[in-house]
């Protein structure tokens, strides 16, 4: 039975951590059947040694029979050759199961991420989400290997106690009845390694999302000066979730030395009564040797009981914990009117803003949260009373408002990839183009590739963006290979790859959080015209307070405290709005300060 990475998981049991695990095994159930065949088998076989064993002895080097002896000496050679291929076939057999529950909960978990989509920030942390992906899908397969061996070692349990009532009564009721009382005996620490791994996990997802957020606004930390107590939080957590793992280590130590001890007690007091009995001469030689073969082959059993108890403890805790994640739920969307068939005015009620279709207006704020919670309310990405024509947003499918409206966040993420697949998707890939400045030649095999429209729109989008100098710049130009976040790019660069994957989609309503912040003067210009043109009759909105943009806007609103205080062009707003005149003026020193120290040969953005 193959394991295909990319297969649909199904639909998991969310009703509880057991519910789940119990799911996995069913979604496998041929492979972990087999594995439990396997363990059994090999664990029996185990335990048939020892008789073998006694049977050499009385029957044939007791008697003085070398036949027979050979005979039971050539069975037990025969069995540990079957025994060593089972248990490697055993081996692999419950890897495959590990690698199928890992993949199966990896699969389940990011579908479940991409279903929650914009509420997945507002519902759970990153860090944990990154503690699921990394922690407890690991600990979920890896209890899942405790199936078979543990079958198994219920299987070689009684039948060790079964050949015991050969020998002895009593032994086999000693047998029988004493990996009970161990079970009973460390249940209690099992209970409490569950509770204590629960607060470790707790942890260790918020110290997570501290280094998260400690990695990510490193530089603005240092220019606040704020590093220091950043880091002394990060200390103090830190310690914390020390002290929780030495708890947890703690009680796993008293498992593993009383999973150690007591079977090893057990053990002796069946081997003392299994001498008493020889000496006594109520067993023969042959089964005192099969008594101790025996005792031998029950701890493998023993054992693999123990620390299935133990792994299933720890995985029953991680399942809970991606049980509770896919019980999240996104926003209902209850929508249940067509989207308007025409370009329509979008509007929001809680600033005043009204967006003309066809138009490219911008939104300038001092505060610059204020503007992105309005793009957020007309992109449906938080509840409002925005309305699209005439219809409340709230009240249009939200397939609809996605395939129309795009919301383009400043920071949106960017994934590993060529560069092609990054601006695009792995459906329009520029296979061997090499860059945007090929020859004639390649420009046509690229085109016979790729069909002839999907070049025309990359190309299109990498020219608004004013991003081919970007692909020119690059070893394999758009094959080039692009680190998760864009982390080889500079930060304008990054920012024009972002414009550029927004521009290919083409949406009806464009709405961009400052697209050219990181941009110097004369780049900005440069993408203002050229957005200008690309976006003519679309409708499009940019949050920004850059004069360049702004000289370029059909509509210009100026808000304060969130609300729209005045409207009108870029000049309008200038000759009237002292307060538009003071934010804007103070970007235009800073681009001209920008343009002067390119020219005086800095590096640009």
């Amino acid at each position: 039975m193959r394991i295909d990475a990319y297969a649909d998981p199904g639909t998991p049991d969310r009703r509880g951590g057991w519910r789940y695990l119990a799911w996995l095994v069913r979604r496998q159930w041929p492979r972990c059947l087999a594995g439990a065949v396997l363990a059994s088998v090999w664990m029996v076989l185990l335990a048939a040694t020892p008789y073998l064993m006694a049977r050499a002895v009385d029957h044939g080097l007791e008697p003085g029979d070398l036949g027979a002896l050979a005979g039971w000496t050539g069975a037990m050679v025969a069995v540990g050759g079957v025994n060593a291929w089972l248990g490697m076939m055993r081996h692999r057999t419950m890897t495959k199961v590990r690698m199928d529950a890992n993949f199966r909960t990896v699969k389940v978990v990011v579908a479940h991420a991409t279903r929650l989509g914009a509420a997945l920030r507002a519902q759970v942390g990153t860090g944990e989400v990154v503690t699921i992906g990394v922690g407890d899908v690991q600990t979920i397969s890896g209890s899942l290997t405790a199936v078979g061996p543990g079958v198994g070692a219920v299987a070689a349990y009684a039948t060790v106690g079964g050949l015991m009532l050969s020998v002895s009564t009593r032994l086999a009721l000693v047998v029988l009845l004493g990996v009970p009382l161990l079970a009973v005996a460390l249940g209690p620490l099992m209970g409490r390694l569950q509770g204590r791994e629960t607060e470790y996990r707790e942890r260790q997802s918020v110290l997570t999302a501290r280094i998260g957020d400690l990695a990510g606004g490193l530089r603005v930390l240092n220019g606040l000066g704020g590093k220091g107590l950043v880091a002394d939080a990060f200390r103090r957590d830190s310690g914390r979730l020390r002290e929780q793992g030495y708890r947890v280590g703690a009680v796993t130590s008293w498992i593993q030395a009383l999973g150690m001890g007591l079977p090893m007690l057990f053990l002796a007091l069946v081997t003392w009564m299994g001498a008493r009995l020889a000496a006594q001469g109520r067993i023969s030689v042959g089964e005192l040797v099969s008594v101790y073969g025996y005792v031998v082959a029950l701890g493998w059993p023993v054992a693999f009981l123990i620390e299935m108890g133990h792994q299933l403890s720890r995985g029953v805790v991680a399942a809970r914990r991606v049980v509770a994640f896919l019980r999240l739920e996104p926003a209902p969307d209850e929508g249940t009117r067509e989207a308007p068939a025409e370009p329509s005015a979008l509007h929001d009620p809680a600033s005043g803003v009204r967006i003309l279709p066809g138009r490219l207006t911008a939104l300038v704020t001092t505060h610059p949260s204020d503007a992105t919670d309005i793009l957020d309310r007309l992109g449906r990405y938080t509840p409002s009373d925005a309305t699209w024509g005439d219809i409340p947003l709230a009240d249009i499918p939200l397939p609809q408002i996605r395939s129309r409206i795009l919301v383009a966040e400043a920071e949106a993420d960017l994934f590993a990839g060529t560069l092609s697949s990054v601006i695009g998707d792995e459906e329009t890939p520029v296979r061997g183009a090499g860059n945007c400045a090929t020859s004639h030649n390649s420009a046509a095999d690229v085109e016979q590739r790729t069909g002839a429209d999907e070049w025309a729109k990359l190309t299109a989008a990498i020219h608004a963006a004013a991003a081919e100098d970007i692909v020119r710049a690059l070893p394999d130009g758009l094959e080039t290979p692009i680190e998760a976040q864009a982390r080889n790019l500079s930060g304008g660069q990054r920012q024009r790859v972002r414009l550029a994957r927004a521009l290919l989609t083409d949406p009806e309503v464009l709405l961009a959080a400052e697209p050219t912040s990181a941009l110097d003067a004369h780049t900005e210009a440069t993408v203002a015209d050229r957005l200008k043109r690309a976006r003519k009759g679309r409708t499009t909105v940019l949050a920004a307070t850059s004069p360049l943009l702004l000289d370029r806007a059909d509509v210009v609103h100026h808000l304060v405290d969130g609300k729209v205080a005045a409207t009108g062009t870029h000049r309008e707003l200038l000759d009237t709005e002292p307060g538009y005149r003071a934010l804007v003026a103070r970007d235009a020193e800073a681009e001209a300060a920008a343009g002067q120290a390119a020219e005086e040969g800095e590096p640009a953005r």
